[in-house]
């Protein structure tokens, strides 16, 4: 059970304290309900731009890392299609020094020429490396609009386009902080050795004074039923041909979400799972395959990916994989295979509670998802999940006509040279 109190400024900011005096160590963590889900298509790639452009200096402090480090603290950040969260770690005695870098650039970015150029190089050299010179790198920038048409979650949280960030504007840039950066729209959790009341009284000290801004309500396109299976065939120079599969599933505030992360576990998660048996171990026919969840807080993804053997054909392998998949839809799970997936889930839970930095993470997200509570009812939620709930969800989420599926083809360049004459 992890213990912890709440409150709210005048402005908005919703504020929660988990106390911790075993550890030496204190916790920022500022969640911004602000993803890449957030961005007009037009203009994608601005929510990762902004965790970069946050570290370039803000209205007071015009370097955000030395004062940090001075005191001994460490910082970072990551941006989702659903989020943008800041987090730094710092001694106990010198929180106040974190509370002060986070409330100003909370309230006003410095907003340079020159921090936007710099930063836009980062990301876009960041875009290239990543996503168009690694090794299947490019396979999220197809895999989500194929399986997203309508929805924001059809490009990545890095853009749609490169050139989306290239030519950002400081007046889109400013825009977007106005819109998303404030009080309102925020989380902040204050976590490890530092009272409830010590906490509170530097809240309302530095993040008191800032306007609340205008709050953001999102209004976002629902993604329509897929009722056709999608696929698209790819040739790229990589060691391996490799197999992707997408299949929509619901969000993370929807009943049927864990019963759904059951599924992917029970079909591909560790060397103990029917896809890893069956296709690695016995017929060989892939050198590595796993299924996940994207968690996404509105209806997400179900993800089946992994690398052939050489010679493998793409087609027999994608059968291999649908003949599991449909088992999973035909048979009922039994209570042995569903409680060890359940156990497996629990535990890594568990983990995730062992770290402070993770556990102010996990109650600012569980805030998020509407009671920063639900931090302490995962287990539970897990635990609850049926026998007939997994066959149900299967039969609904598994159908081959909600799938979308990459046959990802590995070509020397050489042919893919010869392909394009």
């Amino acid at each position: 059970m992890i213990e912890f109190k709440e409150f709210t400024l005048d402005n908005g900011l919703r504020v929660i304290v988990h106390e911790d005096h075993t550890s030496p160590m204190a916790v920022l963590n500022i969640l911004y309900d602000v993803g890449s889900r957030d961005e007009e298509e037009a203009h994608t790639g601005f929510a990762h731009l902004f965790e970069h452009l946050m570290f370039s200096g803000s209205k007071n402090i015009p370097s955000y890392d030395e004062p940090l480090q001075r005191v001994g603290g460490e910082n970072n950040a990551f941006t989702s299609p659903d989020v943008t969260n800041y987090y730094l770690s710092l001694p106990a005695q010198n929180i106040e020094t974190g509370f002060w870098l986070e409330s100003d650039r909370m309230l006003e970015l410095a907003f340079s020429e020159n921090g936007l150029e710099v930063q836009r190089k980062v990301v876009v050299e960041e875009f290239k490396q990543n996503y168009l010179n690694q090794p299947y790198g490019d396979v999220w920038l197809k895999l989500r609009p194929l399986a997203y048409k309508e929805h924001s979650y059809k490009w990545a949280t890095i853009g749609k386009e490169i050139s989306h960030i290239e030519e950002a504007t400081m007046d889109i840039v400013k825009a977007f902080f106005r819109k998303h950066y404030s009080p309102s729209n925020a989380i902040l959790v204050v976590a490890g050795n530092v009272t409830f009341d010590r906490a509170k009284e530097l809240t309302e000290k530095w993040f008191g004074p800032i306007p609340a801004g205008e709050k953001y309500e999102r209004q976002l396109t629902k993604e329509p039923k897929q009722t056709e299976a999608r696929t698209l065939e790819v040739s790229a120079d990589v060691p391996l041909s490799a197999l992707y599969k997408a299949y929509h599933m619901p969000g993370r505030e929807q009943p049927d979400y864990h019963a759904v992360d059951l599924i992917s576990d029970i079909l591909g998660r560790g060397k103990s799972s029917r896809l890893y048996e069956r296709l690695v171990t016995e017929q060989k026919l892939f050198n590595s395959v796993a299924a996940s969840v994207s968690g996404n807080i509105e209806p997400g993804l179900l993800i089946i990916q992994g690398k052939l053997n050489e010679g493998v054909d793409l087609q027999v392998a994608n059968a291999a994989v649908e003949t599991i998949v449909q088992e999973m839809i035909d048979t009922p799970v039994n209570e042995e295979e569903l409680n060890k997936v359940k156990n497996q889930a629990e535990t890594s839970i568990l983990f995730s509670e062992i770290e402070l930095l993770n556990r102010a993470m996990n109650l600012a997200y569980s805030k998020l998802l509407g009671d920063a509570d639900l931090i302490n009812q995962e287990g539970e939620r897990v635990q609850a999940v049926t026998p007939a709930d997994i066959q149900r969800c299967a039969k609904e989420v598994l159908r081959p006509t909600n799938c979308s599926t990459i046959l990802y083809k590995a070509e020397k360049k050489e042919k893919l040279a010869e392909a394009e004459v």
